[in-house]
């Protein structure tokens, strides 16, 4: 959990600012949902790994004889901190479904939680940008989303990003072409989502060790040798190409023509390898590359599943996050110059009514004014004013009036 000095925290604004009016452009209506939601419902199986690492709340009144009692953490809590925005989000629609058109486009731009180990990229208080659209069952809710998410990328100065994309089902239908049981698919692409870091070689030693079937893992091993590279180009050959003879061709059709929909101001890759770590995505799964970062940039996918567990009948969603934190690293946004910003710097003899008058008066211009006392050494106060965007400094005597103030950019004396 991290403090941002104030020129980090105007370009992080300056980015957020971005990102809301582009989701907005694309017609998505922004939501808020509370930081802490029931702990049952955070537990509920939906959040996948994540909810090892969710923060409880403890439950007030506890006493000795309460902590006796209690077999397992969660038995002392009633409430947790969210570690997403997507199971808030499910339960918010289950609330307000009345109230909600038939197709509702949402935008979440919040502060979650996770218990992690910090590093690099990976911190435990982070911003996450969610748009969904729930209530669409077809194609349009995944072409709109990826649209909606390469053009903010566009809009925030971010080139060279790509997204990969597959389908839980094609996973599946390609898992039991290598002759997988059905039962075992599960356990095989956890061990499959970790290919990028341990390599085939890991994947299938892990899977032998595991005790999944010997053929299916000899056939596994043999198709992840003759492929070049888990990424190829998007069309209905290049799926084909890039998966094992017997795939559901119908599925690959559908994915190609999703592609086809979204065009080719997108790049987008088939990765037959892509698994997204949720357990509660069921159809088109996707993720944010790009060269300079070593982890996704974001993701999401289909997860018709999770809003019925709330809501007691089935809705369809899909849902896209762009990581910020990553983002906002990569990115250069000049975040401090918001419009005209200038500074006074006066003498210890000048009296606030008439700094306060002068602040006034650029202010009513349009100006954005800071009032700094004249040090000794004026160049740290020069640098830290350069960091916080402002262009022009002004110096105040005791004699000062508005008619009279000089400024000049921002240099080594005021």
């Amino acid at each position: 959990m991290r403090d941002f000095l104030p020129a980090e925290k105007a370009n992080r604004e300056h980015a957020l600012g971005v990102i809301r009016r582009s989701f907005a452009a694309h017609g998505f209506d922004e939501i808020e949902t509370p930081v802490m939601e029931d702990s049952a419902r955070l537990h509920s199986g939906l959040g996948g790994d994540n909810e090892k690492l969710a923060f409880g709340v403890l439950k007030r009144g506890l006493t000795a004889d309460d902590l006796a009692a209690a077999t397992d953490a969660l038995d002392l809590a009633d409430l947790g901190l969210r570690f997403d925005l997507t199971v808030p989000l499910a339960r918010f629609y289950a609330s307000h479904r009345a109230e909600l058109p038939a197709v509702f486009r949402a935008v979440q731009i919040a502060p979650v939680w996770r218990a992690e180990r910090p590093q690099k990229g990976r911190y435990r208080q982070f911003v996450q940008c969610d748009i969904d659209i729930i209530g669409e069952a077809g194609p349009l809710a995944e072409v709109e989303l990826i649209t909606a998410t390469a053009a903010t990328l566009d809009a925030l100065g971010l080139v060279g990003c790509s997204i990969r994309i597959n389908d839980r089902r094609l996973l599946a239908s390609m898992l039991s072409t290598l002759g997988f049981a059905v039962v075992d698919h599960d356990g095989v692409v956890i061990t499959i989502d970790k290919l990028d870091k341990i390599g085939a070689t890991g994947v299938v030693a892990e899977l032998r060790e595991r005790g999944f079937a010997a053929e299916a893992v000899d056939a596994l091993e043999g198709f992840l040798g003759g492929v070049a590279s888990s990424e190829s180009a998007f069309s209905a050959a290049a799926i084909a190409a890039a998966l094992p003879d017997g795939v559901d061709r119908e599925l690959i059709a559908e994915l190609a023509a999703l592609g086809d929909a979204v065009g080719r101001g997108v790049d987008l890759r088939f990765d037959p390898f892509l698994v997204r770590g949720m357990g509660y995505y069921t159809g088109t799964i996707f993720e944010i590359a790009h060269p300079d970062s070593a982890g996704s940039l974001g993701g999401g996918g289909r997860y018709d599943g999770m809003i019925g567990r709330f809501l007691g009948s089935d809705v369809p969603a899909a849902g896209f996050s762009i990581g910020f934190e990553r983002i906002v690293d990569l990115v250069s946004l000049d975040g401090g110059a918001a419009g005209d910003s200038v500074a006074l710097v006066y003498d210890a003899d000048v009296a606030p009514a008439a700094l306060v008058a002068l602040k006034a008066g650029l202010i009513a211009d349009g100006a954005r004014v800071r009032l700094e006392r004249k040090p000794r050494n004026p160049r740290p106060m020069l640098e830290q004013l350069t960091a916080a965007g402002v262009t022009r400094v002004a110096t105040v005597t005791a004699t000062t009036t508005s008619a009279s103030l000089i400024f000049r950019p921002v240099g080594p004396t005021p």
